[in-house]
């Protein structure tokens, strides 16, 4: 399409009848962006960025990086970074207005991308990434708020090991459960290298300890497209397993990055597989 969708670190929701996509893409919140097909995609009014999130409602004035959004019991909860710091803010509907009543972030130290993971017995996890040398990915339970996290239950995932992780990157974590594993998916090197790509590690607990699939990366350098990652998995109407994605925008040109929709499966000896099929979709 002409008028591709320039968001990055994407993620939608699927929620009574509509997809809702929210991504990197501004400093001044987190927009969205909706569809009934997953292929023309409009913004909730008329404006060309739909905030579901202003900064005005939350904590921090810039960097408003990766967000996920979960319906809680009626509630919608909208996990994201602003000035590389974990936060978390909620809302009566999928396009907001998500507030931030108390303006402190779920952890004071560099960190990003927070996942939300509730396990079969409906105990909520929180994976995120920790920076310092390089971004590594840890794991912690919170309370049954979905919003605090519990401290003492902070816990090392991973980080860079593999011979295709050429830089102290793994990033992007999002956690799938099947057959009684848990298959924590994330981003390799740097956003801005053409070999960022998407490996996962699997566990047999939702706090680990985390082994990682020799045959990693899983999706690299896929259909032509340089640097995809940052990824989230979702249920399409139909009850597909999907994926949506980032890429650069072209070779040789990072951004603005642009999102791809995917699919996913597992095969009968329970490896994680992403097809090489995709769309790229855009807004009308």
């Amino acid at each position: 399409p002409d008028n591709l969708i320039p968001f990055a670190d994407p993620f939608i929701l699927y929620d009574n009848g509509w997809y809702y996509l929210y991504g990197t893409a501004s400093d001044d919140g987190i927009p969205v962006v909706m569809s009934q097909d997953l292929v023309h995609w409009s913004t909730p009014g008329e404006v060309v960025m739909y905030f579901a999130l202003s900064k005005d409602n939350s904590y921090g004035d810039y960097w408003f990086w990766a967000p996920e959004v979960y319906k809680i019991d009626g509630k919608y909860y909208m996990y994201y970074t602003a000035q590389t710091r974990i936060c978390v803010a909620v809302a009566d509907s999928p396009i907001g207005p998500f507030v931030q009543e108390v303006k402190a972030p779920m952890l004071n130290k560099y960190s990003l991308d927070n996942s939300l993971f509730i396990d079969s017995s409906g105990k909520p996890w929180l994976y995120f990434v920790i920076g310092g040398a390089g971004n590594e990915i840890w794991v912690a339970q919170l309370e049954d708020d979905y919003m605090t996290i519990k401290t003492e239950t902070i816990t090392f995932c991973l980080r860079q090991s593999q011979s295709w992780e050429t830089e102290a990157v793994n990033e992007g974590p999002f956690v799938l459960e099947h057959g009684g594993r848990y298959y924590m998916t994330y981003s390799g090197n740097t956003y801005e290298n053409p070999q960022y790509g998407i490996g996962y590690a699997t566990a047999s607990s939702p706090a680990g300890p985390w082994t990682k699939y020799p045959g990693n990366p899983i999706f690299q350098n896929v259909g032509g497209l340089d640097g995809v990652g940052h990824h989230a998995f979702f249920t399409d109407a139909s009850g597909n397993g999907r994926i949506v994605f980032h890429s650069h925008y072209a070779p040789g040109q990072v951004q603005p990055r642009v999102i791809h929709i995917g699919s996913y499966q597992f095969s009968s000896d329970g490896k994680l597989q992403i097809s090489e099929d995709y769309l790229t979709p855009g807004m009308d």
